[in-house]
């Protein structure tokens, strides 16, 4: 299989996920977080680290901001070159790992990574590496797998029964991610939760109508949790006397 035809098979297997019930509820509600999380993008420098096939990158080009997607599977950098491609925005995507990312210090106003350091080994070093790309008073807005709800139980039992994927996540609580900006000398701004619904579409549609209500109450039982974090200028002036 070409890498063309690799990037083909994991871009329709998103499609699939995307035009199912379930997961068009799901996308949107943790779409809708991040974005709220980011705010305005235009001209600002971008950086999504894990941008998979480049669909959220895309939509950030779209919006005015200059972004890097950067992911360390090549077949995804490929669908995220060929969407970018399809839909005519400006998006330059390169492979590169999270835990040694290939930029300048502190070039990024804003640094998106979702479902991303679920599945890095060293999620602290990549954490260390962002807060390095970032722009002191600059965001880092990070979407996280929850620890505590039904579809994390799901994919636990999925990783025993053999799943390589699921057998390699790392699930985390609010707790987890305030230790991870914690290691990064990072300030947490916003911590909220979504997607309290288990993985049946007929219980998304019931429950998305108060799931953000939900999630800006509680981040107990979220499948998806959103983390809002800045650089310090007085980490900067630390790093760079």
């Amino acid at each position: 299989m070409t890498e063309c035809d690799s990037a083909e098979v994991l871009t329709q297997s998103y499609a699939r996920w995307r035009s199912s019930r379930l997961g068009r509820i799901t996308d949107e509600l943790e779409n809708q977080l991040i974005f709220e999380f980011l705010g305005p993008v235009d001209e600002k420098r971008v950086l999504d680290v894990g941008c998979g096939d480049g669909l959220i990158a895309s939509e950030l080009a779209r919006r005015g901001a200059h972004v890097v997607g950067l992911d360390a599977d090549f077949t995804m950098v490929a669908a995220a070159r060929s969407r970018a491609e399809r839909e005519s925005v400006q998006l330059r995507v390169i492979e590169g790992r999270a835990e040694m990312l290939p930029f300048d210090d502190a070039v990024f106003d804003y640094i998106l990574a979702v479902a991303v350091l679920c599945f890095v080994p060293d999620a602290g070093r990549a954490v260390a590496e962002i807060a390095r790309v970032l722009k002191p008073g600059g965001r880092l807005v990070l979407g996280e797998l929850g620890r505590w709800n039904l579809w994390a139980a799901h994919r636990r039992v999925r990783g025993w029964l053999g799943s390589p994927t699921w057998r390699a996540a790392k699930f985390r609580s609010e707790t987890d991610l305030h230790h991870l900006a914690d290691v990064g000398g990072l300030n947490v701004i916003e911590m909220r939760g979504c997607v309290y619904y288990p993985p049946c579409a007929l219980a998304a549609q019931l429950i998305a109508p108060f799931d953000l209500w939900l999630g800006q109450r509680t981040t107990l039982g979220a499948a998806f949790i959103a983390m809002s974090a800045t650089k310090s200028i007085g980490k900067a002036l630390a790093e760079h006397p």
